[in-house]
């Protein structure tokens, strides 16, 4: 099983917004709004922190007020950095809900226990998560729809998930 990750991206500063040295920032997090109540999060390198002052929703985003920012030249020198926080101080996940770093790395098996693979990537391009499956012996992935059908079992504790492939279809004779 891959090393699980000990820090999680919450979110990107996309840029200046307006003069008076607040940042655009796309969220991870469940709630936008919320980033700010993690407390200090990080760059990607761990080295320099940001703590949030205020933040709000809007259509484009998060726009936050950080903390040593007073001006549109300082919010426009943090375009692009990444916030990140140590995967320890997030919340527990609810019953039947789970982080997407906590599902990576987990060993994907079939109902009867053989492996399939491995999960490298949770993908959602709208119509709900899709986990990214590297097959087993090879380096082709699959999607697999992250449902209660396909994925019927999720044991973190014991790092896999069971996995029900789509079926491949009968060839035409």
């Amino acid at each position: 099983m891959a090393a699980k990750p000990t820090r999680i991206l919450l979110g990107r500063i996309a840029g200046a917004h307006g003069i008076r040295g607040e940042v655009l920032i796309k969220t991870f997090t469940a709630a936008p709004e919320t980033i700010g109540a993690y407390g200090p999060l990080s760059d990607e390198s761990g080295t320099r922190t940001y703590s949030i002052e205020h933040a709000r929703a809007t259509a484009k985003g998060v726009v936050a007020r950080m903390r040593g920012i007073a001006d549109r030249t300082g919010a426009e020198a943090l375009k692009g950095i990444a916030l990140y926080i140590e995967r320890a101080r997030l919340p527990a996940a609810a019953e039947g809900e789970f982080y997407h770093a906590d599902l990576i790395g987990l060993q994907a098996v079939d109902g009867g226990g053989k492996p399939v693979g491995e999960i490298v990537a949770v993908q959602n391009f709208g119509a709900g998560d899709l986990l990214e499956i590297r097959l087993a012996g090879s380096s082709r992935t699959e999607l697999v729809s992250f449902t209660d059908q396909t994925v019927p079992e999720v044991d973190i504790a014991a790092g896999r998930v069971v996995v029900i492939l789509p079926s491949e279809p009968e060839p035409d004779t």
